[in-house]
């Protein structure tokens, strides 16, 4: 009898299971499609996710905000630590003033716009308020994905602050979201002492986000698991602390979360490769089972009738909110008006104003469901409106890097154990650099440097003495860290950098 039992539970299963696999295979494929047309693969999957839903042709009926919403915060928290630990330490040290003030001053002023224009389309001023701190917070995955897969890569400096802005600027926003949501609910306005609650908490979430990156990024090198497999398990469980301990003394936990990121990755930790490529796994099935979910909540129907305030909304945040909060923060900084305009034009919009919508609805708070109709149609055009030329206006406005491509494979050294006295490093070689047409015999490398490797086109190739050096290889060294700066010299920028 329990053996037909279990029998019965695995096949109520089964179809959950096999339409959850068919969903994500249809995402992957039609996102990769849509990107190359400029459409940020997030509108796949919401797409899809709508299709599947109760008035799409899968007729899944699906209403649990609360459960979408905890699930949804779950994915920003793995989506957050994913984007710190990779993001590298010099790219934090160049970008982290203008991100910060973008992703605190830039969002208050976003925020504050776009209430003005909604207020103006007739909304209530405290509605208004809510719908502004919603939509103030910028997903650069969106925009980063779009142009490289256009072939373009963004230089360093707008291409640094469009990253950390995005990992930056979610727990302001959320914040914001929650304290208004409060104001709404209550019928009471915002206080000052909730502004300096919002600070706080964003005080303590950075604070204790760096402690426990640093601590985990010690005890991963001092404890040793054993097993590769556990060392993404561990930075998993950091992750999970540095957004669960602060939100227990109402920190910002996501906040928290990114920073614990960037600290973890700012150093060296085995397994380093394996941990990195695991939690960019986990952090795109976050994403993609995030915006799936979010596309079997929202109703079509009821989605048609948000369609004019959501466009109206999303023209102002999309031409006035956000660039006006751009130039306002990062004129000081004496940046190219190119780059101040790109910065303003593609800060697009994901699935976090989505979750933040659920606020209002999980709260009882008045217009709640109009509001979410709102924000789901504003992020839709959002996405739709700069996003389909964010690869040509990275051209046009002469924002886009002049990139060597990408190595066809990655050289490490796995080892459970921080290994000193060498390192992999990789370098393109151009045509005009010194090496090309040289034999990796007379390269006047240092005694304790080696070319371990070289990949020509889809060619692996053993260097020996007389093997020679052409323009488009991509050439790998052993190297001691203290001969870097003169490796660096004879070869050019490391692929890395």
């Amino acid at each position: 009898m329990a053996c037909v039992s279990c029998a019965d539970q695995m096949l109520e299963l089964a179809p959950y299971v096999t339409v959850s696999g068919l969903l994500m295979i249809a995402s992957i494929l039609l996102g990769r499609t849509t990107n190359h047309i400029g459409v940020p693969a997030l509108l796949a999957f919401l797409g899809l996710g709508m299709i599947a839903g109760e008035q799409g042709i899968g007729r899944i009926p699906f209403t649990d905000y609360r459960l979408t919403f905890n699930l949804g915060t779950l994915a920003l928290l793995v989506i957050l630590f994913d984007g710190g630990l990779n993001t590298p330490a010099k790219r934090v040290r160049e970008a982290i003033v203008p991100a910060t003030v973008l992703a605190t001053i830039g969002v208050l002023l976003t925020a504050i716009l776009t209430a003005i224009g909604a207020r103006w389309f007739g909304f209530p001023t405290m509605q208004s308020l809510l719908l502004g701190a919603i939509l103030s917070s910028t997903d650069a995955a969106a925009v980063l994905l779009i142009v490289r897969s256009v072939g373009v890569q963004l230089k360093r400096r707008p291409g640094g602050i469009l990253e950390l802005e995005s990992g930056l600027n979610d727990p302001m926003a959320f914040l914001m979201t929650v304290t208004l949501t409060h104001s709404l609910v209550e019928h009471r306005a915002v206080t000052i002492n909730a502004a300096i609650g919002v600070v706080t908490s964003l005080i303590v979430g950075g604070c204790l986000g760096a402690g426990v990156g640093w601590l985990g990024r010690m005890m991963l090198k001092k404890l040793q698991p054993g097993a590769g497999g556990l060392y993404p398990v561990f930075t998993l469980a950091v992750a999970f602390l540095s957004f669960g301990l602060p939100a227990l003394i109402n920190g910002s936990g996501l906040l928290a979360a990114y920073v614990s990121g960037i600290v973890m990755g700012a150093g060296r930790i085995p397994h380093s490769g394996s941990v990195r490529r695991v939690h960019d796994s986990m952090a795109w099935l976050a994403q993609l089972s995030m915006f799936l979910l979010l596309g079997l909540l929202v109703t079509p129907s009821e989605l048609a009738r948000a369609a004019v305030p959501g466009l109206a909304i999303a023209f102002v945040l999309t031409f006035l909110a956000r660039p006006i909060s751009v130039l306002i923060c990062l004129l000081p900084f004496r940046y190219p008006l190119r780059e101040l305009t790109y910065i303003a034009l593609v800060g697009l919009r994901g699935a976090v104003p989505i979750i933040l919508a659920i606020l209002p609805i999980m709260s009882n708070a008045s217009g709640a469901q109009h509001m979410f109709n709102i924000v789901f149609f504003s992020v839709i055009v959002n996405a739709l409106m700069p996003g389909v030329i964010v690869g040509r206006l990275a051209t046009w406005l002469r924002v886009a890097a002049n990139e060597p491509p990408a190595p066809p494979a990655i050289l490490e050294i796995m080892s459970s154990e921080i290994l000193e006295g060498g390192e992999i490093v990789s370098f393109h070689v151009e045509a005009v650099s010194a090496v090309a047409g040289s034999s990796v015999g007379d390269l006047p490398l240092p005694s304790r440097c080696t070319v371990v490797l070289l990949i020509r086109g889809h060619t692996i190739i053993a260097p020996r003495g007389d093997t020679r050096i052409a323009a488009g290889d991509h050439i790998y060294l052993l190297c001691n860290p203290d001969d870097r700066p003169f490796v660096n010299l004879i070869f050019g920028r490391l692929e890395s950098d």
